[in-house]
């Protein structure tokens, strides 16, 4: 039998089973790439999770599938690596490491870099073990041989080569912009990392005086604080209204500096007044203003929020402080004439949820415009990168095509510290992979670089890039597949293809598989303020991992979000108790059944011959639907397959031969059953691998693991078109005879009699070869099969393909009995129709209740009147 030869528990209990069978596949090695050169390469590199915390369900859904396809695809024969990993995530622990510090009474100033560095790595091997234990629960086949993390020494050489390649192609500059500025973590964040809320604010209307004057121009703003800068007011200049005010100076108001009345295109002469206020320090478009026009920049806040210096009076004062306190004193000097309520969309750090600052700042760049441009040649290629579903093709070119310059530089201690240094004394700038001979002359610069600038180097930094020549980089670079959400195509995906077409001229990947977000039952984002996440490991610990891999899988289609109810993960739990229990009932019934006695050649009844059928075409929808990423179709299948033809009908159906005295049709059986529960717990094992393996170790079987067993391949031998439509036929009656019986409230334990009249010759002989099936599943205390029955007076009937049945009524019902039970359904749901149309009826009722509770009650009536016209049918009928 298989590797315990021990007997299944009578009860199927996941976190038995599921206890200790991911370390002998650890130890087995059965997840290591093999590099054996006659097996192709399959490679997957995992989204590396951020080493801030444990991993959430979104992980669960985005892992669970690339195991799926990376197991198929080693069942397959390839030589898969799935390559395991994390990131570093600067901003986010370093946030969670200074809050710890904080608890402690202790901050990293206090302690230095270098020692802050050193609790940071503490931390990381603190989560890293945590997410790997988690990477256990799910059951992840990683090639922990090859696991990787963003600061790795290897990675750390892969970034610097980019980041010096870059700088010496002009592709990285360093100057003042302004750039998106987060107060509270104090760094600067890149475009992708600001996310956008609709807040309720103000329109602050304001006259600046013009010098030498009595008259005023007319500007409007947001966020009146930033005033303290403002070097000019523009207008179009085509405007009439200010044609000759253009040159002229106003003296701005608290601060009393004259600012010049400048032309720009930019300003759009319909808004408000046409005139804006310039601030070139602390707004984007106004800094390309004053670019055009040479203005001064005015910083008036502190990196902490605060107003500096150049503030005056208003100096120390939080920004928003700032703000009450300057609208009241322009209030008071009559500048402030309006305020105006103003709805618009603010930017918030997606890290500490923080306003965002327009700010300007010295920080690193990237060029990225001839770097796109690249991205973008590629998908016009063979070489492209196929984004599943295509549609987020379109998602990814449209941002690619207006890409900003991005901010690669971060105010932080956690990260790759950019390689450049600065001589004390002259101040000149050296960049370079190693550090400048005379260190003790050279600063290097504070920063770090951002995260996403080593993530987007993660499909050939992992393989050895920069070294062309190691052996995983030529075997497994590019890789074939990239599983990830739709909310890090702009962060993360983008990135990897710009990169790896720049410095490997390849793509970083064949597909691209897309998925959305998982939501609650409600389909609310899961978040802490509402309290409606679910941690996976919870869910593992009451259903198993398998129930909860089934249910992530099947659950969505690709790049659709996907809901989670716990009622749905208890049904894939029903799902792989019926599995357990089907095959431990197959394998009570193999006892010293042995591979070898495994033989296919035999005489085969009707129902072997339909389920060997079924099961080649559940091998090739399965096999279709998984490589093509469509997790829940080919679930689907398997599903049906299992639950409804192999455990509902071929188990039942195998019980005759097994439990008869025919020692050859029962050594059959034992076959075809051994046969097609070894091939489907094949199938079903990239879904959930625990009770695949569990139930194969004791199943007939050659190899180790099922991990590396063979995947099912279909057998045209094995097909056959008559048998399965005899089945067909045998199914469809029997299911009529059932449902007559339940119709008519008579048990499977009363015989009752059944003709059946074929249509033809074949077809009474075909059921006649197969009376047995009928006599145990229809339990008749007479069965005729002919084509010329004549139908009884009072009989239940129905009609299936090629054949009539007829259940006489008098053998399945006491006449009286059913026309007294008849009649009080009858009344019954004659009162619930009056009922529910009173209420109906109701104007005030239709009219006040919620919509939906007045759509229940009108489906109470739909369902109701067909209860009721069922019940007079069957009564019209008896008294026929």
């Amino acid at each position: 039998m298989g590797e315990e030869n021990k007997t299944m528990s009578s009860k199927y209990n996941p976190r038995e089973i599921e206890k200790d069978r991911y370390r002998f596949w650890v130890d087995g090695k059965f997840f290591e790439a093999t590099d054996d050169e006659r097996k192709e390469p399959f490679t997957i590199v995992i989204p590396p999770p951020n080493v801030t915390g444990r991993l959430h369900l979104g992980h669960a859904w985005d892992t669970t599938m690339q195991d799926t396809i990376a197991r198929m695809k080693r069942m397959q024969g390839y030589d898969v690596l799935w390559l395991p990993g994390m990131d570093h995530a600067g901003i986010a622990t370093q946030a969670k490491v200074e809050a710890r510090l904080k608890e402690q009474g202790k901050n990293r100033h206090d302690m230095g870099r270098e020692k802050f560095l050193d609790v940071s790595w503490d931390w990381k091997e603190e989560y890293a073990d945590f997410i790997r234990s988690q990477w256990e629960k799910l059951g992840l086949g990683l090639d922990y041989s090859r696991e990787r993390f963003t600061l790795d020494e290897g990675l750390s050489d892969a970034v610097r080569e980019v980041f010096v390649s870059l700088y010496e192609k002009g592709l990285i500059y360093r100057g003042e912009y302004i750039i998106n500025w987060d107060p509270d973590t104090q760094t600067a964040l890149s475009d992708i990392e600001v996310i956008y809320h609709e807040v309720q604010g103000k329109f602050y209307h304001m006259r600046y005086p013009i010098k030498d004057s009595d008259k005023t121009i007319e500007i409007a703003t947001t966020r009146p604080e930033t005033m303290l800068g403002d070097t000019a007011v523009a207008v179009h200049p085509d405007d009439e209204r200010y044609q000759h005010l253009i040159g002229k100076t106003v003296v701005l108001p608290i601060v009393g500096r004259e600012i010049e009345i400048v032309a720009d295109s930019y300003v759009d002469m319909e808004m408000g007044s046409g005139a804006v206020k310039i601030t070139p320090a602390h707004d984007p478009n106004d800094f390309e203003i004053g670019n055009r026009h040479n203005l001064e920049r005015v910083l008036v806040m502190n990196e902490n929020g605060s107003m500096n210096n150049n503030a005056g009076s208003y100096q120390g004062l939080d920004r928003f402080e700032c703000r009450k306190q300057i609208v009241n004193d322009l209030q008071n000097q009559g500048i402030l004439f309006e305020i105006e309520d103003h709805v618009h969309q603010v930017g918030h750090s997606e890290r500490s949820g923080a306003v965002v600052e327009p700010y300007l700042s010295t920080q690193w760049f990237v060029n990225m415009e001839p770097l796109a441009d690249a991205a973008i040649d590629l998908q016009n290629g063979d070489g492209k990168v196929h984004f599943v579903p295509d549609r987020f093709e379109q998602t990814y070119l449209h941002w690619m095509e207006n890409i900003r310059d991005w901010c690669i530089s971060r105010q932080l201690w956690w990260g790759h510290r950019i390689p450049a240094w600065y001589h004390k004394e002259t101040g000149e700038l050296y960049v370079g992979k190693e550090p400048p001979v005379d260190l003790e002359n050279w600063e290097q610069d504070e920063d770090v670089l951002d995260t996403w600038f080593s993530s987007a180097l993660w499909p050939f930094s992992t393989m050895g890039w920069p070294d062309e020549n190691v052996e995983d980089f030529k075997r497994y670079f590019p890789t074939d597949v990239l599983v990830t959400g739709y909310d890090i195509i702009f962060f993360w995906v983008a990135r990897m293809i710009f990169q790896s077409k720049q410095f490997t001229g390849k793509r970083p990947f064949k597909d691209v598989l897309i998925h959305g977000l998982i939501r609650d039952a409600e389909g609310r984002k899961m978040s802490k303020s509402l309290g409606n996440g679910v941690d996976p490991m919870d869910v593992i610990d009451q259903y198993g991992a398998d129930s909860l891999r089934y249910f992530l899988l099947t659950g969505s289609t690709p790049g659709q979000d996907l809901r989670f109810h716990w009622e749905k993960v208890e049904a894939t739990w029903n799902f792989a108790n019926k599995v357990w229990n089907a095959s431990r009932f197959s394998l009570m019934n193999m006892e010293n059944f042995t591979y070898q006695d495994i033989d296919l050649s035999r005489e085969k009844s009707l129902a072997d011959k339909w389920i060997l059928t079924r099961l080649n075409e559940t091998i090739e929808q399965v096999t279709r639907n998984t490589n093509k990423y469509e997790f829940g179709e080919a679930g689907r299948h398997l599903y049906n397959f299992i639950w409804d033809d192999l455990c509902d009908w071929y188990i039942e159906m195998a019980k005759l031969p097994l439990y008869g005295d025919d020692e050859e049709q029962r050594q059959t059986t034992r076959s075809v059953l051994a046969y097609v529960l070894d091939q489907t717990m094949r199938m079903l094992h990239p879904y959930m691998p625990f009770i695949t393996e569990e139930i194969w170790q004791q199943l007939p079987h050659q190899g180790e693991s099922i991990t590396v067993a063979q995947w099912p391949q279909a057998k045209p031998a094995f097909h056959d078109e008559k048998a399965s439509n005899e089945m067909k036929r045998l199914v469809s009656i029997i299911k009529s005879v059932r449902n007559i019986r339940a119709e008519v409230d008579t048990p499977m334990s009363k015989q009752i009699r059944l003709l059946i009249k074929a249509e033809s010759e074949d077809i009474a002989a075909e059921l006649e070869n197969n009376r047995s099936y009928l006599e145990r599943f229809c339990n008749p205390s007479e069965l005729i099969i002919a084509i010329d029955v004549e139908a009884p007076e009072k009989a239940m009937s129905a009609v299936v393909t090629g054949a009539e049945l007829f259940l006489p009524l008098e053998g399945l019902i006491d006449f009286d009995q059913e026309m007294e039970r008849l009649k009080k359904e009858l009344d019954k749901w004659t009162k619930e129709v009056e009922r529910v149309q009173k209420k109906l009826a109701n104007e005030g009722f239709v009219n006040k209740a919620p919509q939906h509770v007045v759509e229940e009650e009108r489906q109470k009536e739909k369902d109701y009147l067909e209860k009721q016209a069922k019940v007079k049918a069957r009564l019209d009928e008896l008294k026929a």
